[in-house]
């Protein structure tokens, strides 16, 4: 696999990087948008990452516009806000129906327009004015999109249903979609768009993960995604490769990148790959994006650690023992070590003589393996496809009773959702919860804030309005105000010390915060800088996150654990 070197690589105008947070997206758009700059042509770098990190990448306020970039002549950059685009957008919507319809309603539609899809389409509304612009064609000569829509997004836009009255007079199942309804005028700059990005001449999507699992299987999917619609001129690079090791954890580090590698998934595998090594440094500074694609450097960082003591994972589980939680959930994005983390809770709570039932979605379910039923656990395995399919079925088949064709084909990529799944999936915990009265239950992965706000808003709706796309049953209902009783719920953060994965982190607690759901520890998983490695870069790596030790001890009052990286 050759490295990512942008003098050997034939790149289209419209370059689109892609991949899931923390991968390394950003510091790869940046040292591709340099390197082209660099070499003379001009360049207009975009970033719609809600995490994004851009000011302090090139170390300068950066506006939605666009601010050139002092050290980088041809390299403008814009960092547009999709948080705060959202919020303009969700209030261009709702406004309009304020007086007019009653207050449940309103909060009702306010939640449907808080989720992340609404940010995905207020960004990609932001970024498609700087797709169809005419003289930014003429003055650039590449535009970088730093993270691009997902093939959910763009299936939706291009949905005729979307554009019918279908919206406005669907605003009230329990579906996170019904923030089309501001766009009837943009139609035509969408749908320039939407065929620009999938005209191979033009548009490029670059593929970003690093060499492990989860992040190789996510890029797959969000592959074949952008293919069935069109999107399949795609590249791979593959971010933060190890070559070479000498020490105990360089080397088991090295040998699990290599398995992932080689079992890379198969829908990947025609794909053009490009590699770029494992870099000591944050890619912050002119000079260290510059070096991203060229060369390493091994600084130690100076900085300390604050907390006198690190607490590990044993802490957490002392506290929940204490505190008498019955309902435990482990939440983070995918990747971070959620169900594992799951698994180590049980096994602690139930060594104290604690009945304790685990459960996961994880689909490799693979916690068998680990432990097994005589612990004083007991374990279950949601299925998280065969509930988004017995959800969408029920919700279809009652939509066929009164529903044309074209607004049945909005609802079935409505269901495709992120909300969806997880609103199917809470259906399954919830009558989990509901058996596991006399024992304690872990839960791998929670909804999020927003869709429990969703499911709360379309339950007292429905209480008005009696109506709904797909019933919330009596254990969901008795679910959602257990989940708020600080004395009985607690949900575990878990991330990894890292930017991106830290502020993602920050965002889903605020969402949970909006819920009324209580959070107090932050596991902090994967850790370098536990594993006392002696290997240069692995060293100089681990230097770097103690920044963001540092800070989630200060976000969380001390009450953060960190546990070693493992092979």
């Amino acid at each position: 696999m050759e490295n990512f070197n942008i003098k050997k690589v034939t790149l289209t105008k419209y370059l689109f990087f892609t991949g899931k947070g923390g991968v390394g997206k950003t510091s790869t758009a940046c040292a591709t948008a340099v390197s082209l700059a660099d070499s003379g042509k001009r360049v207009m770098l975009i970033s719609t990452d809600p995490a994004s990190n851009l000011q302090d990448v090139f170390q300068t306020e950066l506006n939605n516009k666009g601010v050139a970039i002092h050290e980088v002549p041809n390299l403008v950059v814009a960092n547009l806000d999709p948080i705060e685009a959202a919020t303009e957008y969700r209030e261009s919507v709702v406004a309009p129906y304020r007086g007019l319809l009653p207050d449940v309603a309103l909060k009702n539609m306010e939640e449907q327009l808080s989720g992340s899809c609404t940010v995905e389409i207020a960004s990609f509304n932001e970024f498609s004015k700087f797709i169809t612009d005419k003289e930014l064609q003429e003055e650039f000569e590449y535009i970088i999109f730093d993270t691009a829509p997902t093939g959910h997004t763009l299936r939706m836009l291009q949905l005729p249903s979307a554009w019918s009255n279908f919206i406005n007079e669907n605003t009230h199942g329990a579906s996170c979609l019904g923030q089309l309804s501001g766009l009837e005028s943009k139609k035509e700059i969408y749908q320039n768009a939407v065929e620009t990005l999938s005209d191979g001449t033009r548009t490029t999507l670059l593929l970003v993960s690093r060499p492990e699992v989860t992040p190789l299987k996510e890029a797959a999917r969000a592959s074949l995604e952008l293919a069935q619609i069109g999107v399949k001129n795609q590249v791979m690079i593959l971010n933060g490769i190890l070559t070479s090791y000498d020490d105990i954890i360089s080397e088991s580090l090295y040998k699990k990148q290599q398995s992932a590698l080689n079992n890379i998934p198969e829908e990947l595998r025609e794909l053009k790959m490009y590699s770029i090594p494992l870099r000591a440094y944050n890619i912050t500074g002119i000079e260290n994006v510059r070096s991203l694609l060229e060369r390493d450097n091994y600084t130690l960082r100076e900085e300390r650690i604050n907390a006198d003591v690190i607490p590990n994972l044993q802490a957490v589980i002392d506290d929940l023992y204490h505190t008498n939680k019955k309902v435990i959930f482990t939440m983070g994005k995918g990747g971070v070590g959620k169900t594992t983390i799951a698994a180590s809770i049980a096994l602690g709570l139930a060594s104290r003589g604690k009945k304790v039932h685990l459960t996961t979605t994880d689909p490799a379910a693979h916690l068998k393996y680990v432990m097994n039923e005589t612990d004083g656990i007991t374990m279950s395995h949601i299925d998280e496809k065969e509930e988004l399919r017995k959800y969408q079925q029920e919700v279809l088949s009652k939509a066929r009773e009164n529903m044309s064709e074209e607004d049945i084909a909005y609802i079935e990529e409505d269901l495709r959702s992120p909300c969806t799944q997880e609103i199917a999936v809470f259906r399954a915990f919830a009558d989990i919860v509901e058996k596991a009265e006399d024992q304690i239950v872990v839960i791998d992965t929670a909804p999020t804030g927003h869709t429990l706000l969703l499911l709360d808003s379309t339950q007292s709706y429905n209480q008005e309005m009696k109506r709904s796309g797909g019933d919330i049953p009596e254990s969901a209902k008795k679910l959602l105000p257990r989940l708020r009783n600080k004395e009985e719920t607690e949900v575990i953060i878990v991330t990894l010390a890292e930017a991106t994965p830290v502020y993602e982190a920050m965002r889903l607690e605020e969402d949970l915060k909006r819920a009324d759901i209580a959070t107090k520890w932050w596991v902090i998983n994967s850790s370098l800088y536990r594993t006392g490695t002696t290997n240069q870069l692995l060293s100089a790596k681990a230097s770097n996150e103690i920044e963001w030790l540092n800070k989630v001890d200060e976000h969380t009052g001390g009450n953060f654990a960190v546990i070693e990286w493992k092979a």
